[in-house]
């Protein structure tokens, strides 16, 4: 499938997704174009989305922000010759902390390969990702779609995106992952595009 790189790729996509489903055209109308949020691809990005986890966007801004300012440049070798002490300042979770160091370990030595992820298959890539400790599946999906631009991840375990499938489709309760997995079968192979335009709604 061909990626979003750019705004022009979002456009064709969302509209190939609206084609295939119209009952979406009324939520495109309201959230208007979709924004791009793509991240450059790589180590930094992994732990930024690592970071991402559970907290809310301006906290995870200022604890990235505070991590920026340790590491320069940002490389997983940079990592791993900080002062873990230093790192730990920054306001990163003890868990955090042993995830992002077992990522900046698997990129240092090759068992995590971040080149070589972009000309894998969805499946392929996803399963590559989450031999690592402390990237799980909503991490590997996160990072397939803002950082390769892939059109059918469906990170079917977002909460987020839970809900606003419930408030845009007008469902009576928030659908769990078998629930969404069932809504979002019609929109493959844009289902990654679905996710944006549900986020972009909520």
């Amino acid at each position: 499938m061909p990626r979003i790189r750019n705004a022009a790729d979002l456009t064709r996509a969302t509209a190939a997704l609206i084609a295939a489903d119209p009952r979406l055209a009324p939520i495109l109308a309201r959230t208007g174009a979709l924004p791009l949020r793509l991240r450059e691809p790589g180590f930094k990005s992994l732990v930024a989305i690592v970071v991402d986890q559970q907290i809310s966007r301006a906290a995870a801004d200022a604890i990235f922000g505070r991590l920026q300012t340790h590491l320069d440049p940002f490389t997983a070798q940079a990592w791993l010759a900080a002062e873990e002490t230093a790192l730990a300042k920054a306001g990163l979770s003890r868990p955090k902390l042993k995830h992002a160091r077992a990522i900046a370990e698997r990129v240092s030595d090759g068992r995590l390969d971040l080149v070589r992820l972009a000309r894998l298959s969805d499946d392929k890539a996803r399963a590559h990702l989450v031999e690592t400790p402390g990237i799980g599946r909503w991490t590997a999906d996160i990072y397939l779609l803002s950082c390769h631009g892939r059109t059918d991840i469906w990170p079917a375990g977002d909460l987020a995106l839970q809900a606003a499938a419930a408030a845009a489709l007008k469902l009576r309760k928030r659908p769990d992952e078998r629930a969404m997995d069932r809504i979002a079968e019609k929109w493959r192979p844009y289902r990654g595009v679905a996710a944006r335009l549900l986020w972009a709604y909520y």
